[in-house]
């Protein structure tokens, strides 16, 4: 693996808030807690990163679990290519319980090719970076969940010290936006760091 996308699992291994973006447009934003977390997946070239959400109000709740595997395209840049969970119940909380994680296994994921992520390096200092993650170019990231068709768009921004997303669902028969970054990223502070739970 690169100093590069090291770099890149460090900077988003964590818990995160958007505590001050809610207090600040409570109408707008929810105030959500973030949980990316490495898993010992994909290791011979990739950071595997369980990816989980809660409102404040219900953490006990959480929701939205998916696997980000921070890799190297084929060109030789960096990309996130997204793994749905076939059972959405049995992952339930992994992200502030490491032992849901630990019993996490291939078989129980599913490659979203559509929703895969380029990631462009922006030099900002001296070993600091921000990465930007996109869709490709006229890629609609599309699936099936028990019988029903979802359409996500998808993207963030990080840097050492703040994460911005961009996602938001999509009514799949007209593009529109139905929840989430409606009007702009959510922006969140990372409150825990999880970046010596990486085996790299």
């Amino acid at each position: 693996m690169t100093p590069e996308l090291i770099t890149f699992g460090r900077y988003l291994a964590g818990e995160f808030e958007n505590q001050r973006q809610a207090q600040a447009e409570p109408v707008w934003y929810v105030h959500l807690r973030l949980w990316l977390r490495p898993l010992p997946l994909f290791r011979e070239d990739s950071i595997a990163l369980f990816a989980e959400q809660a409102s404040i109000i219900n953490l006990d709740q959480p929701y939205r679990p998916r696997l980000w595997r921070l890799t190297h395209s084929e060109s030789g840049g960096l990309e996130v290519r997204h793994y749905m969970f076939n059972d959405l119940k049995s992952v339930q909380g992994a992200g502030k319980n490491p032992d849901i994680l630990r019993k996490i296994s291939l078989e129980d994921l599913t490659f979203l090719p559509t929703c895969t992520l380029a990631v462009k390096v922006h030099t900002l200092a001296d070993n600091q970076y921000q990465f930007i993650a996109q869709p490709q170019p006229e890629q609609r990231c599309k699936f099936t969940y028990e019988g029903t068709t979802y359409q996500v768009a998808l993207g963030f921004e990080v840097t050492s010290d703040s994460l911005k997303t961009y996602d938001k669902g999509l009514d799949p028969g007209t593009g529109k936006g139905i929840w989430g970054a409606l009007l702009g990223p959510y922006q969140y502070e990372k409150k825990r760091d999880f970046s010596a739970e990486l085996e790299v």
